[in-house]
């Protein structure tokens, strides 16, 4: 196990380097970093233009690219207070960039345990009787629910709860003004973009986790454990769950590394200043200096959470092992 983990900590790093490398050339061949800083200051010179590219590393030719992408990527290791400055304002990187992190962490992450847990657990109890009326009502909303796109019902939450009804705030982490830390305005805030995610987050699960212990169902050990003379309860207990959460993990590993891209739909739709506003707000603007750190961040934390998912293949199943 030690020997893996280590090799894969050692295969890490050539492959952050090789993924945020293509992910510089993308950005600099999709937004155009020089146009966009042109555009973003209309009455620049082009003498300043020229000190733009010549701070941000953005040299011409093919090998420009490499070397403008190492002089990045070497400034970037030295911390946030040495990244280049963005376009609009010539304002820090690190400070909106951490508090949108912060902020759709705490959005995600209630969505994800709420969403997680009611999914995989309403998956499980739908696959004790296959074709019964539990299962048929959580199959029919798992679907119904799955297939209403997070703008739908987003915007459905606040027309009914916020705009006719006025039982909750119709977005954001806190009203217009507020000042300080406030854990119930902020939870109120947080209710309607939670469920808007929840929604979805609970109907894939919930198939996901019915499907997988069907499979487990027909398994031999299965069949052996019923012939024991256990109880259909006691066999999902004690064998089912544990072996269907094996496929599960590799989802709920990509789910959760993806937590810091954002959930830009929701956030949009509920003003709420996360990640997700965050990447339209810089990606609109074509700020390279914004963009990469917020893209290199994702692209560690997708890793990273692969990696814990491989580790808990062991963890639910002791027959593998990773050599």
């Amino acid at each position: 196990m030690i020997r893996f983990v280590v090799r894969r900590l050692l295969w890490l790093v050539p492959t952050v380097v090789l993924i945020t490398f293509m992910v510089y050339v993308f950005v600099r061949i999709g937004w155009n970093p020089e146009a966009s800083y042109a555009r973003n200051n209309t009455r620049v010179t082009p003498a300043k233009i020229q000190q733009y590219k010549n701070a941000n590393f953005l040299y011409d030719g093919a090998w420009g690219y490499v070397r403008g992408y190492f002089r990045w990527l070497w400034q970037f290791a030295h911390g946030p207070d040495e990244w280049q400055r963005t376009i609009k304002g010539r304002s820090l990187v690190w400070p909106e960039l951490r508090g949108a992190i912060f902020n759709t962490l705490r959005l995600a992450g209630v969505a994800a345990v709420l969403g997680i847990s009611l999914g995989l657990s309403l998956g499980t109890l739908a696959a004790r009787k296959p074709g019964g009326i539990f299962d048929t009502v959580v199959n029919m909303l798992a679907y119904f629910a799955g297939a209403i796109p997070p703008f739908v019902s987003g915007v459905v939450l606040q027309l009914v709860f916020a705009v006719e009804l006025g039982w909750l705030p119709d977005g954001r982490v806190y009203p217009p003004g507020n000042r300080g830390f406030d854990l119930w305005l902020m939870t109120k805030h947080l209710i309607l973009p939670v469920t808007a995610v929840a929604i979805q987050t609970i109907s894939g699960y919930a198939r996901f986790m019915r499907a997988s212990l069907l499979d487990v169902r027909s398994m031999d050990y299965v069949r052996t454990a019923r012939a024991k003379g256990l109880t259909e309860w006691q066999i999902l207990r004690r064998h089912g769950v544990r072996n269907a959460m094996i496929p599960m993990a590799t989802v709920i590993g990509l789910d959760l590394g993806q937590l810091i891209g954002g959930l830009i739909i929701t956030e949009n739709i509920f003003n709420y200043p996360g990640t997700g506003k965050y990447f339209i707000k810089h990606a609109t603007s074509g700020d390279l200096p914004a963009l990469m750190p917020f893209l290199v961040l994702l692209i560690i934390s997708v890793l990273v959470f692969n990696l814990l998912a491989d580790l808990s293949y062991a963890k639910l199943d002791p027959r593998i092992r990773l050599a």
